[in-house]
């Protein structure tokens, strides 16, 4: 957005505005792992094994990327402050329902409903940093709110464990609950209303008519192969088979390979910011998308065929890994300036649909490319993998990660400036 409409309140307002849209964003990351702490617990009260629980977790996860588009769509209509603070009271509503669920199937609805309303806060909250701060300002923006959402994933592990231990599962989730209707009065009491001119920068032609201009748009969709292709490795490695393949192949434990793991999340949360704030500094967007694709796709081959024995090295290659993906968080930035300034939250919707949707994808992907090249080797009732099953099926994280590098050579510079 122009520096005018950015001028239009106050600079303690904005730093309000975006920072109850980060908390929101870190809030649907502790909705998104919580079942990960509480697993016992569900799988005992709904009388249920690991493939049901899965299931009912990952109803979150579909629902959360099916929507982002119409998020967008409906953001750049309505604006942030209605949508988001409606959502969040929605998610408390939800979350007292996934509570009170005496079924799976009452549990599985509680749990998409979570999904569907928090999926309001990524693209909320930058179209905030779009309203209300310089566009100079945007990519360092988006990079802290990655920050906040990795900072939410992790304050999902630990420290929600010690509540559900303490309180029991559906008192943790009812605590959620509070949360989220205390977000929902705060971002409608302290988002600021969007001025004339903010709602109507330009020519309007209708949320259909400004879904046609994004998806019509090729640099649309190049954006969104270097997000999916960036985002693959932490969502489907970090998010679920990094820690087994660890596990069973390395020979550290469980809990070693959780912590090992992590570092992947650790460089994401540390460089994000770096990385907007480098592209926003030099006034370079592509330069700093190459660099991050070409030292993931090295640091993530040396993972998997020339493996570290020793853990500390172990540790900073994956966190390396994790640092070189964090670039992808440059992508918001071009998406938003390489489409019409009407439609920006729907260009954002749009990518971080295919963002959220390579988790979808490449989470099973990989689990069948493991089925594929099992050998029968079982333990405790449970499929155990070779070494050489694990580096053919990580092999396509690789090519996703060549693909984003690739595609990085024909997205549009936009030397930090809105040319949509």
């Amino acid at each position: 957005m122009s520096t005018p409409a950015a001028a239009c309140i106050s600079r303690s307002q904005a730093i309000v505005a975006f920072t109850l849209g980060t908390l929101f964003f870190a809030y649907a990351f502790v909705q998104r792992v919580s079942p990960s702490v509480m697993t016992g617990e569900l799988m005992s009260e709904f009388a249920v094994g690991g493939a049901a629980l899965g299931s009912l977790s990952a109803f979150y996860f579909y629902a959360y990327a099916s929507i982002q588009l119409p998020v967008g769509m409906l953001t750049d209509h309505f604006g942030p402050r209605k949508l988001m603070s409606f959502a969040a009271a929605l998610c408390a509503l939800a979350s007292v329902g996934f509570a009170l669920s005496d079924s799976l199937l009452t549990a599985s609805i509680g749990r998409a409903l979570i999904g569907g309303t928090v999926a309001f806060g990524f693209v909320g909250t930058l179209a905030i940093a779009g309203y209300w701060f310089k566009p100079s300002q945007y990519a360092l923006l988006a990079g802290l709110l990655q920050t906040a959402g990795m900072s939410g994933g992790i304050f999902g592990q630990a420290p929600l464990r010690l509540m559900v231990e303490a309180i029991g599962w559906r008192g943790t989730i009812n605590v959620l609950a509070a949360v989220a209707l205390l977000l929902a009065v705060l971002l409608f009491l302290l988002v600021p209303k969007r001025s004339r001119e903010q709602r109507h920068p330009g020519p309007r032609r209708g949320i259909m008519q400004g879904l046609r201009a994004v998806t019509i748009n090729p640099q649309t969709w190049i954006c969104s192969i270097i997000g999916f292709g960036m985002a693959s490795t932490m969502l489907a490695f970090g998010g679920l088979w990094g820690v087994p393949w660890l596990n069973s192949v390395h020979g550290y434990t469980a809990t070693e390979a959780a912590g090992i793991t992590s570092m992947l999340f650790v460089g994401w949360a540390i460089l994000s910011p770096l990385c907007g704030w480098a592209s926003d500094r030099i006034g370079r967007r592509n330069l700093i998308l190459l660099a991050g694709a070409f030292v993931t796709l090295v640091a993530l081959t040396t993972l998997i065929y020339a493996t570290p024995r020793s853990t500390t090295l172990l540790m900073a290659l994956i966190f390396t890994v994790g640092a070189g993906g964090s670039a992808m968080t440059v992508c918001f930035g071009s998406v938003k300036e390489l489409n019409d300034i009407n439609y920006s939250s729907t260009s954002l919707g749009l990518m971080n649909m295919c963002i959220v949707g390579s988790g979808a994808v490449m989470q099973p992907l990989i689990g069948w490319l493991l089925d594929l090249h099992w050998d029968g080797a079982m333990l405790d009732g449970a499929r155990v993998y070779s070494d050489q099953a694990y580096t053919t099926a990580f092999g396509s994280l690789l090519a996703l990660t060549l693909a984003a590098l690739v595609a990085s050579l024909f997205l549009r510079e936009t030397h930090c400036r809105q040319i949509g």
